[in-house]
């Protein structure tokens, strides 16, 4: 493909590693945030969730577990707190695992293109399937952010480069398969829950998206549907 084709592509809304949404005036992911000692509204679901006991309380205990949490996931302010951004990444985890090893039980992916990559922006999960037989999957996936919406339909693999570097934020993307646009399958080195998502494109980690290159070729269909939480 053209250098000047190639600029295209990444000109419609290629994905970037951005920093992780900044949910406090100032903050930012380099600060050393303090522990919060207040309890926050999701607070029982939380301590659930990370198997502590649940009393709806903010102990030090807590707020240490909530921290590396939300450290490890890239949520900002990373106090410890037990709020709506926490949560929700929780409820998504539960709602993913829930799915197991049958993704497209409500048939909304095509069962008659043979071999097709599916994307469920509602669940951001992703899979490899052929007619009606799982081939690989389902992974967490990572999808455009808001005003960035990775866009759903039927669309193509139509562009591989397995080590393609993003020329307007200077930022590699490893393992990229185009499907519209710029928008493309390709890993990064941030978690598939780092909120608020991508620029566009499918998100995934170094696994899965090695995966995908090994299992998919140009021409091969990509189906996107659902929505976004928080699009």
């Amino acid at each position: 493909m053209g250098d000047l084709r190639k600029r295209g592509v990444v000109a419609l809304g290629v994905t970037a590693l951005v920093a992780p949404l900044t949910l406090a005036i100032g903050a930012t992911p380099a600060q050393a945030a303090s522990c919060t000692t207040s309890a926050g509204p999701y607070q029982k679901k939380v301590e659930k969730f990370l198997g502590r006991p649940v009393d709806g309380k903010q102990s030090a205990a807590d707020c240490k577990a909530i921290r590396a949490f939300q450290n490890k996931h890239g949520i900002r302010p990373n106090i410890g707190y037990a709020g709506p951004v926490t949560w929700g990444v929780m409820d998504l985890m539960n709602k993913q695992r829930a799915v197991g090893k049958n993704p497209n039980k409500a048939g909304k992916c095509p069962t008659n293109k043979g071999r097709i990559a599916c994307v469920n922006l509602t669940l951001q999960l992703s899979w490899i399937q052929d007619g009606k037989k799982l081939v690989y999957g389902p992974v967490p996936v990572r999808t455009g952010r808001n005003g960035y919406e990775t866009r759903t339909g039927l669309k193509k693999v139509y562009w591989r480069n397995k080590n393609h570097v993003s020329t307007i934020y200077n930022v590699p993307m490893p393992y990229s398969q185009f499907f519209d646009g710029g928008q493309a399958f390709h890993s990064v080195g941030v978690s598939m829950w780092n909120p608020p998502g991508s620029h566009g494109c499918v998100n995934m980690t170094k696994t899965a998206a090695k995966k995908y290159w090994s299992l998919l070729k140009k021409g091969d269909d990509v189906y996107v549907y659902g929505r976004k939480p928080g699009t």
